[in-house]
C-alpha cells in the first residue's frame, strides 16, 4: 500500500485519485482557517512556489475536529485561503482526521509514521506529513514545525 492507493474529494467536490500525484514528493497537510497555526499557509505557499516546478505538490486537507477552528463550507474555505494566503496549491473538502470517521488517508498516514510519544492520532491543526515519490511516509512533523524548516527534506527527495 502507498498513498496513491488513496482517493479524496477536492475542495469542489471532485474525486481526486492521489495516484495522480505518483511521482511527485508530497506535503500532506490538516489545516484550519481559524489556528494560531493558520499563518502557516503563506509559507506552505512559498514552499510549493519554490519547488512546484521540480515535481513538489502540498495537498490541504481542512478538517474542524479541533476546537472548531474551521467551522466554514468548503467554498469558505477556498475563498479564505486564496484571499488571505494566496494559496493555489491542491485544497480537499473538509474531512476528519481522527476517530472512527477518519479519512481513510489519515488512518494509513497515522499507521505509517507515529507522532510524539508513538501516539498515532493527530494532536492539532497543521500535522505535516512528507511523501516520496513513490508514496512513501518518509517523516511526520508537528503542526509548530514551520513549512520552511522541512525545505532540507524536501530538497533531499527531490534530488534523490
Amino acid at each position: 500500500m502507498s498513498i496513491f492507493d488513496y482517493k479524496a474529494l477536492t475542495i469542489k467536490g471532485e474525486e481526486k485519485l492521489l495516484k495522480d500525484f505518483e511521482g511527485k514528493v508530497l506535503l500532506v497537510v490538516n489545516t484550519a482557517s481559524n489556528c494560531g497555526f493558520t499563518p502557516q499557509l503563506k509559507e506552505l505557499q512559498e514552499l510549493y512556489e519554490s519547488y512546484k516546478d521540480q515535481g513538489f505538490i502540498i495537498l490541504g486537507f481542512p478538517s474542524n475536529q479541533f476546537m472548531n477552528q474551521e467551522p466554514g463550507s468548503n467554498q469558505d474555505i477556498q475563498e479564505f485561503c486564496q484571499l488571505n494566503y494566496g494559496v493555489t496549491f491542491p485544497m480537499f473538502g473538509k474531512i476528519h482526521v481522527n476517530g472512527l470517521n477518519a479519512h481513510p488517508l489519515f488512518t494509513y498516514l497515522t499507521e505509517q509514521e507515529k507522532g510524539f510519544l508513538g501516539l498515532k492520532a493527530i494532536k492539532w491543526n497543521f500535522t505535516k506529513f512528507l511523501i516520496n515519490q513513490q508514496g512513501e511516509v518518509i517523516k511526520r512533523y508537528s503542526p509548530s514545525t514551520s513549512p520552511l524548516a522541512i525545505q532540507k527534506d524536501i530538497e533531499e527527495l527531490l534530488q534523490a
